[in-house]
């Protein structure tokens, strides 16, 4: 990505902690992107609904509003990236934060070359899902099945055992990479990489987290397990019996 790509690149940063808030938006300009500041979830949803932003990098323990709860309102009607930097280091944080819509996760403290890095995969991707061709789109048309999962890459859809299946864009990516190579062993290296398209980082769980949630999710629907765990490896798709 380079200098004038990223001055088109609008990110508002919703951190409460003036210091914090100040740092990251010195960090952003010098990268060339557009950062603008929100102190509070309140101030946040007031300034989206004035500006149009590329990206949200935000803490989740906000006065007022507090950041799950912003999130939840925003994946009721925008796909905008969210990056969450946050001091709550716990796996069920992470979860709950990804299970609203947040397609990233970092805790603090954190490295600046880690969040810029972090940022510029996430635009990548939208960027990326926002200019596919409506070539490449209809050569994606065609459903992929696994049993009885199935996936509709053009409409973004999934369903198992004829029912709904409501997943992120994330949990459907990574189902997707899986469902093209149903006898694959997948290490969470070669999951992050393929989805998030930037380098894994060896004590990140990000790809835990969504196999998790996407577990959870199809035992919802059907008892019938789609998704094994080969130790010391990774995820393949369970063969049938």
């Amino acid at each position: 990505m380079t200098e004038k790509e990223r001055t088109m690149y609008k990110i508002l940063v919703i951190e409460d902690d003036s210091d914090i808030n100040q740092l990251l938006v010195q960090i952003l300009k010098k990268e060339n992107y557009e950062p603008s500041s929100a102190f509070s979830g309140t101030e946040a949803r007031l300034m989206m609904k004035m500006e149009t932003y590329d990206l949200l990098l935000m803490d989740l323990m906000l006065p007022g509003l507090c950041g799950e709860e912003l999130i939840r309102e925003i994946r009721q009607e925008s796909r905008v990236p969210i990056l969450v930097l946050s001091a709550k280091g716990g796996i069920d944080d992470k979860v709950k934060a990804m299970e609203l819509g947040a397609d990233d996760y970092i805790t603090k403290p954190f490295e600046q070359r880690e969040v810029l890095v972090r940022i510029q995969a996430a635009l990548r991707r939208a960027n990326d899902f926002a200019d596919t061709p409506k070539t490449e789109a209809a050569k994606e048309s065609r459903a992929i099945r696994f049993q009885e999962l199935e996936l509709d890459p053009a409409g973004m859809t999934a369903e198992v055992a004829g029912q709904s299946l409501n997943l992120t864009a994330h949990e459907f990516q990574i189902l997707q990479v899986m469902l093209e190579n149903p006898k694959k062993v997948f290490s969470k290296e070669s999951l992050y990489e393929a989805v998030w398209k930037s380098g894994y980082y060896g004590e990140d769980n990000t790809v835990s987290v969504h196999v998790s949630n996407i577990r959870k999710k199809i035992a919802a629907l059907t008892p019938e397990e789609y998704i094994q765990t080969v130790w010391g490896i990774g995820y393949r798709l369970k063969p049938s019996k």
